[in-house]
């Protein structure tokens, strides 16, 4: 394997759930905030870039774009490297890659060489960071994998309340380009996260049980699939792949657009972009609750339900929303929002791993980023969106079609569960007790032989007892 220790999870090593694993947690939390807060907060700069290069917004716009498909699409690649040579190398090179991408963006003399740069060269670094640090977080973590799941994934409001206001510091002081060059040596930081992705070992047997244990045959191993296409024929696997991709078309939608609906309504700036702020802090608590309540005994073997619930939630929530008319109704759809926000982002990647299992993780979320991202290219959130509001210049339009989407993905995942990966269940249940019925009939028979065994042997030991006897009492006459 080039040298490196494929930490793919060897048979026999339980997961830690403690220990090292709280540092692959911050590890993991640090990523998840660069990956999804980072294409956010360069969009701080457009307003210079768009000065320094004399483009539109919309020909800016498309380095979040690109990013967020860098991030999502090259999801398959992820899963072929981190098979291929482990977690921890492939998220030190990815950092070096962030890195180097924005260093290379704060030379750029058009606007071509930063969708290049920022967008390519970033987007994959943080990409080659983001899903190998969720694999090892699914390979330390089993009892607290909920819990552990909802504290990662508040690293993305947490980083969005840091990287936006230092990213306006970093512009007014350093304009755009020193911005981009600290912003490239923060991030990184993304291989210090990666070091500490160690993996997990087996435990080592004493040496005298080594000795004494008998030296097995050497037999040729089966080859490690780069990237296991099999878990499409899992049906919960295809189940949770179209609702995710069905989701992604509105879940994002509000987070853009709410700024935008405040300014409709007359409000100042500042008091408008308070919003994101509002959002940004109730979905920075509303992930590790939700991860918390997760974990319950009763909760976690049910988590697709309340998953699908956090999906109906969040597009009633939408829907709900779109009839605000003033200041104080988008407040309060911010809250709401935030929270069913923050219970889809902390149990997206935990019901997938409950669903694959961790052996065929690493192959499963490249697929499922890779879907949502033919999902987003077919039907583009922000386009059509954009389109949407052009045509009806109203935004409660936008928010009801977003709703929308993200309630069918709901409907999708809980009916699809409920009528397939349940009935599968079930006949798997049923076949084992088929299975434990027909061994209780052999064993039952087996022990009527023996029974009939015995008591043939018992029969024929009285039989020559008796002969003894017999002999006995007639040489006693004699």
């Amino acid at each position: 394997m080039g040298g490196a220790v494929v930490d793919d999870g060897p048979p026999g090593v339980k997961a830690p759930d403690g220990g090292w694993g709280w540092a692959v947690l911050v590890g993991c939390f640090v990523i998840t905030g660069f990956s999804y807060a980072f294409p956010k907060a360069v969009s701080v700069f457009f307003k210079e870039l768009i000065r320094e290069f004399d483009v539109g917004y919309s020909d800016t716009a498309w380095i979040s774009s690109i990013l967020l498909a860098m991030l999502y699409g090259t999801g398959p690649l992820c899963s072929v490297l981190v098979n291929r040579f482990g977690c921890r190398p492939v998220m030190m090179v990815g950092g070096l890659f962030a890195s180097l991408g924005m260093i290379l963006a704060s030379f750029a003399k058009s606007i071509i060489h930063i969708y290049l740069c920022t967008g390519v060269i970033t987007g994959l670094g943080l990409a080659l960071n983001f899903q190998p640090s969720l694999i090892m977080l699914n390979r330390y973590f089993s009892e607290k994998r909920p819990l552990a799941n909802g504290l990662a994934a508040a690293g993305s409001p947490v980083a969005l309340c840091c990287l936006s206001p230092l990213g306006q510091v970093l512009q007014y002081q350093y304009g755009w380009r020193g911005g981009f060059l600290i912003l490239g040596g923060m991030l990184l930081n993304c291989c210090a996260c990666g070091a500490l992705m160690r993996p997990l070992l087996p435990p080592k047997k004493p040496l005298e049980l080594e000795e004494n244990a008998p030296k097995a045959e050497d037999k040729p191993q089966a080859k490690k699939k780069l990237l296991d296409f099999s878990v499409f024929k899992d049906r919960g696997f295809v189940i949770y792949t179209t609702a995710a991709s069905i989701m992604v078309l509105g879940l994002f939608v509000p987070p853009v657009f709410v700024v935008n609906y405040a300014k409709g309504l007359g409000y100042e700036d500042t008091k408008s972009a308070l919003l994101l702020t509002i959002l940004g802090f109730v979905d920075m608590f509303a992930r590790p609750a939700s991860g918390l309540i997760a974990g319950m005994k009763w909760v976690r073997p049910r988590c697709v339900y309340l998953f699908s619930f956090a999906m109906i939630f969040n597009g009633v929530t939408d829907l709900v929303g779109s009839q605000a008319d003033n200041y104080v109704g988008l407040v309060v759809f911010c809250i709401f929002f935030g929270i069913s926000y923050g219970m889809v982002g902390a149990l997206q990647f935990e019901v997938l791993m409950a669903i694959v299992g961790t052996e065929k993780f690493s192959s499963a979320i490249g697929l499922v980023l890779l879907m949502e991202a033919i999902a987003v290219l077919v039907g583009p959130p922000g386009a059509g969106k954009s389109r949407l509001l052009d045509a009806t210049h109203k935004y409660m339009y936008v928010f009801l079609l977003a709703g929308c989407e993200v309630t069918l993905s709901a409907i999708v995942i809980a009916l699809g569960n409920f009528f397939c990966i349940k009935r599968k269940q079930e006949d798997v249940g049923s076949k084992m007790e088929m299975a434990v019925t027909a061994a209780e009939k052999v064993g039952l028979n087996g022990g009527v032989e023996c029974e009939g065994d015995d008591e043939a042997q018992e029969e024929s030991k009285g039989k020559e007892n008796g002969r003894l006897i017999y002999n006995v009492e007639n040489n006693t006459n004699k």
